[in-house]
């Protein structure tokens, strides 16, 4: 220890005499270790802390702060209290000596031993020494810095100053510039506000020192490096401001002031600034302005062309009138807000019954602002402009007019959160409740389809309100719904229909199951049902079937819906044709709606699983049954585009079922498909001896039906995947996976092979890591690689099918043999027979597939697997197109495009510049799908292009201006954006193809497609005015 002290002297010399900073490190470690004391630190300095040299001096104080900085939580009050002391008194010191001791006493009032007394004495030496803004950025923030933390650890102390710390305060601040101290100053002056400091007669100096700033304008310099945006300036200083309603007097005038100004910046703030003093201001201080306010807001929302602007006038607007409303009445006094408001009324009002003139929508918005903004202020507007509107829109006749004043009406019958009448308080709207139905049946009434949909929003809004709507007003609303489903064909007013519907059956179901859902099963089941010479009775029904859906939101309302829709496929199975495919194709989807909402109801996804389910699944091996027995008798139901609508209605009610639920939904339709077991389905008339599976007894029509088990099993969760669901064992897998691998490796039936490998590489996705696994893909995989290896096997369509699934199963779970089978697939771009098919496979493993291996169905896929795919395999790719022969490289080239075109935009951009002589030798392919893919990765690059571009523009441009004669119209429209993005491009690089590009598109706009001659119009527009004068 003796040792250590005895160095002490030694690195204070160095650093005092021979400027070595780092030796001050080594003392503040010999502090902490405790090898010598601050007082023998002190010690040591004495010569140069009392030296005639200004230097000398301050190289003493900047070691003794610079060990205080690390190490002030060690020091005795005692200590404390004669360090600051001597701080003090070194204020009165050399100006260079000061920026160290700023640092010293920083630290030192940071100290839990700061002494009683001590943060007064401080600041009196502050405020009286120094003048703060004489000194450097880094020194005033010292200064802030120590304010703020003595106003975190004695704050009694400082408010025992008086207002006389609000006058040091003010001295200090006045004048800062930085926009970091700025950030402390504020801080500063929002304690003092909302602490309860006496401000006293500095009130004005205060906001005057604060108010100087306002509004805020500060660009942040290039990069910015301190992470300060001028919003963070804006709030903190509004803090300040509106933080006390002392400060009103003050502040309304100069926000009156600066909204004068012309630019738009200073509007938005002065306006957002007054809305934030709605909360903290109250009636009184408010009172003297209100004409000028009021007069400010409305010009600005009148005549702005600026959406801020204009929203943050109207929140102005709502934060006055909420404020007005907390006003306590007397019997003496005048309302405040009526007053108000009367104001806003007589310059608004008349506008909202001049529904041709510009001002309607203005007018609608101020008044609905304030309306907005309390109960009370809702009564007293909606009492006034309720029934000006309601008798303007009977006396107009012409439905664009009475749309304009349904849609502003509309705005008034919507309540805002503030607005909403309290528990015990009616409706502000319900003394207009037979005049706004009326009007509102009435619009319902009319041909024009905007008036129509204007007023089922206000049904909608009115609906939402408890009372609004009696129940014979809501029985009327039901029939006019109806009527519009059966009689109207405007695509805007089906969904606006179906909103509505589904709406209000939550509120009233019974008139719903009572009136709309008989007569729509009415309609659907009426004859004749489809003409085949007209479609209008097909629309009808599929707007029949869809509001069905739509309907469905209550467990009870689906057990009325969902009998109608399997009742038309039960029609649909028995051969009748009643019912065209497009129809029951269209039930499909109406009923997956339903189920989709299984996942937020237990309720119905057991109505599912008890009836529907099973139902589904007996329609659809009956259709099977019969259709193998009769070719005559072909059912919709065994066609796959039924089929394959059918397939989300199991899989979304499967992934929601409960446990129990679906462990025996799982064991049901594993049984039927492997050993034929009917029991659990209706009407259980079917043969015995049903081998769905079995590929010897193989019927297209039933082998077909592996589609819905690959929606039931591969949609359970499992617990290797995600712990916090439950886990649903799959019986018997392994005889079900050795089945599906026969039929997917010897069915002749696409749809059938496809299926079954799709369910089976689902089941391998979720299937837990082990020899289980192994074993299963060792069998698979030899079989599927001697099927590919004999040239002359019929099956090597079916086997490349498993393949690729099986290959997507294990690429989303990061499998080791994903590599493999990968490596496989491209092997198989050089094959004769095969090599399109691989190529194209490629699309499928890098994109979302729609009914297995999702999320949704809960498959096991991880981030990035994409990327993955492509960084361990583009260089793969690239050496396959090089070695290959000339009439191969197309294949490769097309493989390229599908894998690069399904990567992440933010990927494509990093990834493509080494890929761009081979996605321009793309270009060259006559296969349209493969230069539509390259052309859509091409032109987000083009926005910002790497330099590796600029070497490749002459056969970038020459592809491209060659493909806007492309016999695809895609095509076409792609080339012509790429084209028009490459006018983005540096003026001096693309200006030398110009003219040629301009003859080119010459011959785009006489196109005979629309939208190709509008991307003409827009690229040609854009190279012409480059190089220009007045152009780009």
């Amino acid at each position: 220890m003796a040792a250590e002290s005895a160095r002490l002297p030694g690195l204070v010399e160095e650093f005092v005499a021979g400027e070595v900073d780092s030796k001050a490190a080594d003392v503040t470690e010999g502090v902490k270790a405790g090898n010598f004391t601050i007082l023998e630190l002190v010690e040591a300095l004495g010569l140069s802390l009392t030296s005639s040299q200004p230097q000398t001096r301050g190289r003493g104080v900047q070691l003794l702060s610079q060990v205080l900085q690390e190490c002030y939580s060690g020091l005795s009050e005692k200590e404390v209290e004669v360090l600051i002391a001597f701080y003090e008194n070194r204020l009165k010191d050399h100006y260079a000596i000061t920026p160290h001791v700023l640092r010293g006493l920083k630290a030192l009032v940071k100290s839990t031993a700061l002494p009683p007394g001590s943060a007064v004495s401080i600041l009196k030496s502050l405020f009286q020494d120094i003048h703060v803004q004489s000194l450097m950025v880094a020194q005033r923030s010292c200064v802030y810095n120590m304010l703020i933390s003595l106003m975190e650890s004695r704050e009694g102390e400082l408010k025992g100053l008086g207002p006389d710390f609000v006058y040091g305060f003010v001295q200090a601040v006045d004048g800062e510039r930085d926009p970091r101290n700025l950030l402390l100053a504020f801080q500063i002056a929002r304690n003092i506000i909302h602490r309860g400091y006496d401000l006293s007669q500095f009130t004005e100096e205060l906001f005057e020192v604060m108010s100087c700033y306002f509004p805020i304008d500060f660009t942040p310099p290039p990069n910015n490096p301190h992470g300060i945006a001028e919003e963070d300036l804006i709030l903190a200083l509004r803090a300040v401001l509106t933080g006390t309603p002392r400060f009103a007097e003050f502040l309304l005038p100069l926000i009156i002031e600066k909204l004068d100004s012309d630019v738009q910046n200073a509007k938005v703030d002065s306006l957002q600034t007054l809305a934030a003093c709605g909360p903290v201001y109250g009636h009184r201080e408010l009172a003297d302005f209100l004409p000028g306010l009021w007069s400010s807001i409305r010009r600005e929302v009148f005549q702005t062309a600026s959406e801020r602007v204009e929203s943050a006038g109207l929140a102005a607007l709502t934060s006055l009138s909420a404020c007005l409303s907390r006003s306590v009445l007397t019997s003496d006094s005048e309302d405040p807000l009526q007053v108000f408001l009367e104001l806003v009324l007589k310059d608004c009002k008349h506008h909202l019954c001049e529904p041709d003139l510009k001002l309607v929508w203005p007018s609608a918005k101020l008044l609905q602002a304030a309306c907005g903004a309390s109960y009370r202020s809702s009564l007293l507007i909606t009492a006034t402009v309720l029934p000006a509107l309601l008798d303007e829109y009977s006396s107009r006749a012409q439905c664009a007019q009475r749309r304009t004043l349904l849609e502003v009406l509309h705005g008034f019958v919507q309540p805002t959160p503030s607005s909403l009448s309290a528990e015990g308080e009616e409706s502000v709207l319900l003394p207009f409740q037979k005049s706004l139905c009326s009007a509102v049946f009435s619009a319902l009434s009319e041909s024009s389809a905007g008036l129509q949909i204007t007023a089922i929003k206000v049904l909608i809004t009115l609906g939402e309100q408890p009372g609004l709507l009696s129940e014979s007003e809501v029985e009327t609303a039901v029939d006019h719904l109806t009527k519009l489903i059966l009689e109207e064909d405007d695509a805007q007013v089906s969904l606006a229909v179906a909103e509505c519907a589904g709406s209000l059956s939550r509120l009233h179901p019974s008139s719903f199951t009572s009136r709309l859902i008989p007569r729509l099963k009415d309609e659907i089941f009426s004859e004749p049902m489809v003409l085949r010479d007209d479609s209008a009775p097909s629309k009808t029904r599929q707007r029949c079937v869809s509001a069905l859906a739509s309907v469905s939101t209550l467990p009870g309302l689906v057990q009325e819906t969902a009998p109608v829709l399997l009742q038309v496929l039960s029609s649909a199975q028995r051969g009748s044709n009643s019912f065209s495919l497009e129809e029951v194709t269209s039930v499909c989807h109406s009923l997956q709606r339903i189920a989709n909402r299984a996942q937020g109801a237990e309720e119905i996804g057991k109505f599912f699983h008890d009836v529907i389910i099973p139902q589904l699944l007996g329609l659809a091996l009956q259709a099977a049954l019969q259709s193998q027995r009769s070719s005559d008798l072909s059912s919709a139901l065994t066609q796959e585009t039924v089929l394959s609508a059918l397939v989300p209605v199991i899989s979304s009610v499967c992934a929601a079922l409960q446990t129990d639920l679906a462990a025996q939904t799982a064991a049901q339709f594993v049984s039927l498909f492997l050993d034929g077991e009917t029991s659990f389905l209706p009407e259980n008339t079917y043969p015995s001896q049903i081998q769905l599976l079995k590929s010897e007894f193989e019927s297209w029509s039933q082998s077909q039906l592996v589609c819905l088990l690959m929606a039931c099993v591969c949609s359970f969760p499992h617990n290797h995947i995600n712990s916090e669901l439950y886990q649903v064992e799959i019986p018997e897998i392994d005889r079900l996976l050795g089945q599906l691998e026969d039929l997917s490796c010897t069915s002749t039936h696409p749809f059938s092979y496809t299926s079954a490998a799709k369910c089976f590489a689902g089941l391998i996705n979720k299937r837990a890591a082990g020899q289980a696994l192994d074993a299963a893909l060792e069998k698979t995989l030899k079989r599927i690689r001697e099927t590919l290896d004999c040239e002359s096997s019929a099956q090597r369509v079916q086997a490349f099918t498993l393949l690729v699934w099986v290959a997507k199963a294990l690429l989303l779970r990061y499998h080791p043999l994903s590599t493999a089978l990968s490596d496989k697939i491209f092997s198989l771009l050089r094959d004769p027979e095969l090599g399109s098919r691989a190529a194209d496979s490629l699309s499928l493993l890098m994109s979302d597939s729609s009914d297995v291996l999702n999320r949704s169905c809960h498959a096991d896929v991880r981030i990035m697997y994409r990327q993955r795919f492509f960084t361990e395999n583009s260089d793969k790719l690239v050496q396959g197109f090089n070695s290959a022969e000339q009439e191969k490289k197309s294949v490769y080239l097309k493989a390229l495009s599908h894998i690069v075109n399904n990567l992440p935009r933010q990927v494509q951009l990093t990834e493509l510049p080494p890929l761009l002589p081979l996605l321009l030798e793309a270009l060259l392919c006559p296969d349209d799908a493969v230069q539509l893919s390259v052309l859509s990765c091409l032109q987000p690059v083009l926005q910002d292009p790497p330099p590796a571009l600029s070497s490749q523009l002459e056969a970038l441009f020459s592809r491209l201006l060659s493909l806007t004669s492309s016999s695809a119209m895609n095509v076409r429209i792609a080339a012509l954006r790429c084209i028009h993005a490459l006018s983005r491009l540096p003026e001096h690089t693309v200006l030398p193809f110009r003219a040629r590009v301009l003859r080119v598109l010459a011959s785009p706009l006489d196109d005979k497609k629309r939208l190709v001659r509008k991307e003409a119009v827009s690229a040609r527009g854009e190279w012409f005015l480059l190089g220009s004068p007045g152009g780009r």
